[in-house]
């Protein structure tokens, strides 16, 4: 008789410190449906915690279709070159950016610092109170302060157009709906989950609204929201004449962070607003060629307020506007807390104002890090052990090699993660079944309509 799968070798690693006090793989040796309990059992522990924060970053949207950073700043500016009306000079940014550093020379920034410094570079020399008429530019041609900022304008459209990304309605579901259904599975007596999201999309969002979980993001209003950090200070309970006498707070709720903006911010009469655009225009937008990407840009965006975030730091022009501190800040904050467990997915440390952040409460001496990394060959594992001397805090879950080569990005990323690894909740079994039987009644409704020997009126 072939051998149970699940009696095979496992091909998770659990990397982090043991009990012996040695920094060590804590899945060794243990078979594939072992490893799997001891590793939901760590998880459920650590999600019993007092307080939960979750920091996700460009690879949860992956399978949505979105991407990472350098991808995003490859297909941003190959689509703005192809732009009819692209000056030379900004072309001339582009290829100098594009181009591969030279051997033995500087290393190339983040793409987040290079827009920071074009960001500063057109308020430096296009603001009336500036001292300045504009800046000198390194073995490129100098683009004016008109084509500048219209550069970054197209930066912002072309940035929005790639993450106007829409939840799949496919089987299997997406990951963000098993995701978020578990993390606030948890008792009711414990702290409200705290996500952190680095994504410019609405995945997320998305994700709540379908399944009826309640968030403050930052914002109050409806009709035109308006920046509001106090409401992250607010709760939402059941009354106690609907709660048998007494006041408990509402299940399916948390508190939602972007700390870098998302497509539907925009700033108007010196206030950020936030107001969620139909995303139907963009479906196929990510499948296209540059070419046919600028072909269509200006007519998808024209209709669309001005974007009011781009993906940089430091900026002179919207510091004050922008809710960067408030939200880095609360961050911070979350992660000084007592008992916290810190979940991270699909970030590569790549930003350097967040990952100090992160080491500097690698101080807090009862905060436990889980990172789920894809790659185990990737930074993140050697990062990660360098922490082993802070104590029992810091673990990577990644693939064996052996499983990675065998399935390169398959095991331990954020989809295989929220469906098979995080703890299941009945709750969303059933919702899952309910959202079947409603596909299946408008199937049948739409064969009655079209097909009157059906019983369509």
């Amino acid at each position: 008789m072939p051998s149970d799968p699940k009696d095979a070798p496992t091909e998770y690693r659990l990397i982090g410190p043991a009990d012996d006090g040695n920094f060590d793989d804590l899945l060794a040796n243990l078979s594939s449906k072992e490893s799997q309990q001891r590793l939901q059992a760590l998880i459920a522990e650590w999600l019993r915690m007092e307080n939960l924060v979750v920091l996700t970053g460009s690879g949860t949207s992956v399978s949505a279709g979105g991407k990472t950073m350098a991808t995003l700043e490859e297909a941003v500016l190959r689509t703005i070159k192809a732009l009819p009306k692209t000056p030379a000079n900004i072309g001339s940014v582009i290829d100098a950016r594009s181009a591969t550093p030279p051997a033995g020379g500087p290393s190339k920034i983040p793409f987040e610092d290079w827009l920071s410094y074009l960001v500063n570079a057109s308020f430096i020399g296009a603001t009336s109170s500036s001292p300045f008429s504009g800046v000198q530019w390194r073995g490129t041609l100098a683009p004016t302060q008109d084509e500048l900022s219209s550069f970054i304008s197209n930066v912002g459209r072309a940035i929005f157009a790639e993450c106007a990304l829409t939840l799949a309605d496919t089987t299997p579901v997406a990951p963000q709906l098993p995701f978020l259904a578990k993390l606030v599975a948890r008792d009711s007596n414990l702290g409200r989950t705290h996500l952190f999201t680095l994504n410019y999309d609405t995945l997320f969002e998305q994700a709540l609204e379908l399944l009826g979980i309640q968030y403050f993001d930052g914002f109050t209003g409806r009709a035109d929201a308006r920046f509001d950090p106090s409401v992250y200070g607010l709760d939402i309970y059941y009354p106690g004449e609907v709660a048998e006498g007494r006041v408990r707070r509402f299940d399916k709720f948390l508190h939602f962070y972007k700390l870098h903006g998302s497509i539907h911010w925009h700033i108007r009469d010196g206030e950020l607003r936030a107001r969620h655009p139909n995303l139907d225009a963009f479906a196929e937008y990510q499948k296209l060629s540059p070419d046919e990407k600028a072909k269509i840009l200006e007519d998808l965006t024209k209709k669309l307020p001005p974007v009011g975030i781009l993906p940089t730091a430091n900026k002179f022009t919207q510091t004050l506007a922008m809710p960067f501190a408030h939200l880095f800040r609360s961050f911070q904050i979350r992660l000084s807390t007592p008992q916290t467990f810190l979940l991270v997915l699909g970030y590569g440390f790549g930003d350097d104002h967040v990952t100090r952040i992160i080491e500097s409460a690698l101080m807090n001496p009862s905060l436990v890090m889980l990172v789920v990394e894809p790659n185990p060959q990737f930074g993140t594992v050697q990062r990660v052990q360098r922490y082993k001397d802070l104590g029992k805090r810091a673990f990577v879950l990644t693939p064996t090699e052996t499983a990675f080569k065998a399935k390169p990005f398959a095991l331990a990323t954020f989809d295989d993660f929220s469906r098979s690894i995080m703890p299941d909740v009945q709750w969303l079994d059933d919702f899952l079944r309910l959202r079947k039987f409603e596909k299946q009644i408008q199937a049948s409704n739409q064969d009655a309509a079209g097909d009157p020997g059906k019983g369509g009126a």
